[in-house]
């Protein structure tokens, strides 16, 4: 910290108080019997003010900016506008001491020798409290609600804003101790109210609201006669009889001094928000002094050492953004990072800190060693075992324990050092002197090495990560960069004031100035973004920016740079630019260019970072191929140009490279037909075919069916055509094409056949099966849509189609109650049992609806029905045993317990049904006839009595005897009785 005289001036009396107006804009003091009012910015004095007719003690201005109060000897305190003109008086019955405003309620609160009194525009009178001492000093609280009055006797009066006490401290001194000033703690941040009291005791003291003492009490050594908050509560201004006003933290600690006088300091104030200080003397004399904060800090890679509150040293980690504060309770002067080294400079001492251990996101710092010395260096390095100071021309390298090492004289002032590393107690120094020398120091080693010498002094300077390049910001504000081997300058920069090289990329520096981030790689053009502050390192795609006293890491994308690299072709620099931080779309811009330049190893590595699999798998293919010993990079780029969505570049590549078929499945794949179709070779037509198919394909899934079926036919495809016809019930063009068809094309034919069925065409379909020839699908056609004259027409043709024409027409009848007629057509097709089954149920429900002349009709067919049963073919006679000739009817043919008696002449033959089997049974008797028939019962429709009737099956034959031989030659004839 240093303080800078901007203006002084000196009245003819005492300066007893000091108030500035709220904006910062005026000054007002106290001097004499008067009030002078003084410009700030360049210490003009405005405007004298008269009014009171003795010596103005105090004055205090309004937080409004609105008034502003003074009090006197004279016993009266006058209130000013901000114009300067009075507007009210009272007075008192002693002199005025002090006098300040409630910061909220702006009620002005004026203490004399024996009262208080509390006053505000609302109120018509003054309203004031007697007090037991001499009241010296006031002050509010931030909230306004308490006042503390420091009094002659060594008290404070703590009240609230009616004027009534709440809380009385007891100074151990007590008249030995007036209190001569104090002033709360203004700090929003502080979970408490905070007194700050100087007394005569020599002694400053901090007290809670409550009145509870925060730490015990410091020794100033001096009288103090003024003390004040400053910067917000961070800092106390404290001045007196020791001729000077000097800095404190807010814990009480002396930090330095902001200005000496040359008489005692009565009053110090603080302007508001700024770090200006006006100090007010015994003598007359008006200082106004500027507060410059220097930085103290360090950096090593990502952890940053800076100095906080002057007494505290925090060490941040840049990346995890990890903090941790030292406490030192001194005056923190200098500040050194290395590795796991921490060195603190303190006004007797120098504290040496390691980390507890190696891991490199530890935070917590131990002290290693003490050096118990007062040192005065201007640059202060800490190495693994070794603390280098910096004096002027001199560097002194130190051990731990404090003993002197190593010196080196050198020729002119040092401006710079920086440790570069190297095997503990064997590091490199980098230093830069004011008349250009650049030298390499290690600290074993007594001999400095002078690396260049330029003709301006050094700024700044930093090494490459290979050390085989310097970088150096000289006086100029030039940031030049060097071949540190053949001295040779490879380019300079101009607005430049700190420099970095990055310590993951030998190629890359950074460098600022003039509000700019200049980024450079190689020798390409530098790349300009805007940044306020000073550049102190470079780590991958972050670079470390100190902006007034904090440092933060900005996260720079490195996208440029990488950009310089590819319109280039250098595409391995290129990546490892990338690696240090760009986005996914430059990674994938990155992968694209290396592939296209056939550089297949880094844009494996770029894809991968993108999770790309597509491209990879593409990689993966063409390595393979290339370990089969395939060459042909045209070949490799159409496949990489095909991907990438580039088909002509593509294209041209396959027909340069004589790989013309792939083009052609490339364009057909694409559904780029007419692009296909100037890579056909020669008529080909397979390849013809395979193309119109592709494309008719890709006319089916687009939703043209129409001209897919086009399409299809032209290329052969009948099947697909068909179906999609069929799909959309297109009968005219199913027809069309079943009409075109060669008959020996049945599976379209039969699918066309099939589908005009479906579309209710059957006429159409019987056309295509007759075209094919194939008359049975034609019959099942004809039966299915019932179109029987058809059908039985075909049947008269073709009797091998006659039951499977039959039956269904029978099956059909019966479902449409038109049973007798099913019961015949059964019959016709062969299907004795079913035409039985079908009269006998007609007549078991005649009968049981008392339908009698409809079952005798029903019986009467049923008995015609078996004469036709009983018809057996001759052949199939045979004589059983001798004198039995037995007949078979068909085995299928189950009806129940009837038999047939017979008569020829003197013979008599019995036909008898069985359940399983017919069998007529021929046996030869004289002069007697059977009549073993199974009666039939049924009632008579005329008397209702139940009468028999006997079903007579009379046989011919052409002579007497010849039964007994062979079976009738003629139809058997049934009559009823």
């Amino acid at each position: 910290m240093r303080a800078v005289l901007t203006w002084r001036d000196k009245a003819e009396h005492c300066i007893n108080d000091i108030a500035f107006k709220p904006d910062g804009t005026q000054l007002i003091l106290a001097a004499g019997s008067r009030l002078l009012v003084y410009d700030t910015s360049d210490g003009t004095l405005l405007q004298p003010l008269k009014g009171h007719k003795d010596t103005v003690y105090c004055v205090a201005y309004a937080k409004d900016g609105k008034r502003f109060a003074s009090g006197s000897a004279d016993k009266s305190v006058i209130i000013w506008t901000s114009k300067l003109e009075g507007i009210l008086k009272y007075t008192h019955n002693d002199a005025i001491q002090c006098v300040s405003y409630n910061p909220i309620t702006h009620q002005l609160a004026s203490c004399s020798s024996s009262d208080f009194g509390l006053w505000s525009p609302e109120q018509k009178s003054v309203s004031k409290h007697k007090s037991s001492s001499k009241i010296i000093c006031c002050s509010w609280t931030n909230d306004g609600q308490y006042l503390a009055l420091g009094m002659f006797n060594g008290i404070i009066s703590i009240r609230n804003k009616n004027g009534e006490e709440k809380v009385k401290i007891e100074r151990p001194g007590g008249s030995l101790s007036p209190i001569w000033s104090i002033c709360w703690n203004p700090s929003r941040e502080e979970r408490n109210d905070i007194l700050a009291v100087a007394d005569w005791g020599q002694k400053v003291s901090f007290y809670q609201l409550s009145g509870k003492q925060i730490g015990k009490d410091r020794a100033l050594n001096f009288d103090p006669c003024c003390i004040s908050y400053f910067t917000k509560g961070e800092y106390i201004l404290l001045g007196g009889s020791d001729k000077q006003v000097s800095l404190f933290t807010k814990d009480g600690v002396r930090l330095g001094t902001v200005g000496e006088q040359n008489s005692w300091v009565w009053t110090c104030q603080a302007k508001p928000d700024s770090n200006y200080v006006v100090v007010g003397c015994q003598d007359g004399t008006i200082s106004f002094y500027q507060l410059i904060f220097s930085t103290v800090h360090g950096l090593y890679k990502d952890r940053y050492a800076y100095r906080d509150s002057m007494t505290d040293v925090i060490v941040q980690h840049l990346i995890t953004e990890q903090k941790v504060r030292i406490k030192c309770k001194e005056l923190v002067k200098k500040i050194a990072i290395y590795r796991n080294r921490l060195a603190i400079q303190l006004p007797e001492k120098i504290l040496i800190y390691e980390l507890y251990s190696e891991d490199l996101s530890d935070m917590h710092y131990r002290v290693k060693e003490k050096i118990i010395k007062k040192f005065e260096c201007n640059l202060l390095v800490v190495c693994a075992n070794h603390i280098i100071l910096c004096q002027e021309k001199r560097l002194q390298c130190l051990s731990f324990s404090g003993v002197k090492e190593r010196e080196w004289q050198m020729e002119s002032l040092i401006r710079y050092i920086k440790v570069i590393g190297g095997p503990p107690g064997r590091e490199g120094l980098l230093v830069g002197l004011k008349n250009g020398q650049i030298l390499k120091i290690f600290v074993d080693n007594l001999f400095a090495i002078v690396l260049l010498k330029q003709a301006t002094a050094v700024r700044c300077l930093d090494m490459s990560a290979s050390r085989k390049k310097l970088a150096v910001v000289d006086e100029n504000d030039t940031c030049l960069v060097y071949d540190i081997d053949t001295k040779e300058l490879l380019f300079q920069e101009p607005n430049a004031n700190s420099v970095a090289w990055n310590t993951q990329c030998e190629d890359m520096l950074c460098f600022s100035g003039g509000g700019y981030l200049n980024i450079k790689a190689s020798t390409f053009p530098v790349h300009r973004q805007k940044l306020q502050g000073f550049v102190v390192g470079y780590n991958g795609s972050k670079i470390f920016c100190l902006h007034v006293f904090s440092i933060s890491a900005v996260e720079v994308p490195q996208s440029a740079p990488m950009y310089q690299y590819l319109d280039r072709k250098l595409f391995k620099e290129a990546y490892q630019i990338a690696c240090l931080g760009v986005t996914d779309t430059d990674w994938r811009e990155l992968a694209m260019e290396a592939l296209e330049g056939l550089d297949f190893e880094t844009a494996k590595k770029a894809f991968i970072r993108v999770q790309d699999l597509r491209y990879l798998e593409l990689i993966s293919s063409i390595e393979e191929r290339k370990k089969r010993g395939e060459t042909n990079n045209d070949l490799f780029l159409a496949d990489v140009f095909s991907y990438q969505g580039k088909f002509h570049e593509a294209a041209k590549l396959y027909k340069r490279s004589g790989h013309e078929n792939l083009a052609l499945e490339m364009y057909t794949d694409l559904c780029m037909f007419e692009y296909a179709k100037d890579f056909l070779g020669s008529g080909d037509p397979k390849e013809t075919k395979m193309l119109i198919t592709k494309q008719a394909d890709w006319a089916r899934n687009i939703k043209e069916p129409k001209a897919a079926v086009e399409m299809y036919i032209s290329a052969g495809e009948h099947v697909k055509a068909i179906e999609i016809c069929g799909d959309h019930g297109w009968v005219d063009m199913l027809i069309d094409i079943a009409r075109k068809l060669d008959k020996a094309e049945r599976e379209p034919l039969l699918l066309c056949a099939t589908y005009l069925k479906k579309l209710d065409s059957p006429g159409y379909a019987a056309e295509t099966y007759l075209k094919m020839g194939d008359l049975k699908s034609l019959v099942q056609l004809h039966v299915e849509t019932q179109r029987w004259d058809e059908a039985f027409a075909l049947g008269e043709k073709h009797p091998e189609f006659k039951d499977d024409i039959y039956m269904p027409y029978a099956q059909w009848l019966a479902e449409n109650d038109r049973f007798e007629e099913a019961q015949k057509a059964f019959h016709k097709a062969g299907r004795q049992r079913e035409a039985v089954q079908v009269l006998e149920q007609l007549t078991n429900n005649a009968v049981a609806e008392s339908r009698f002349n409809d079952a005798a009709y029903y019986y009467w067919m049923l008995s015609m029905q078996c004469l036709d049963i009983a018809q057996v073919c001759p052949s199939e006679w045979y004589e059983d045993r001798p004198g039995v000739m037995v007949g078979r009817s068909s085995p299928a043919l189950l009806i129940q317990s009837i038999s047939l008696p017979c008569y020829l002449g003197a013979h008599s033959w019995t036909w008898q049904i069985l359940p399983r089997r017919t069998q007529c049974l021929a046996s030869s008797t004289t002069s007697s006839v059977w009549q073993s028939c199974t009666m039939v019962t049924m009632p008579s429709i005329a008397t209702r009595k139940i009468r028999s009737v006997s079903i007579v099956l009379k046989l011919f034959s052409t002579s007497p005897g010849s039964c007994c031989t062979a079976c009738p030659r003629t139809p058997p004839r049934a009559s009823l009785k």
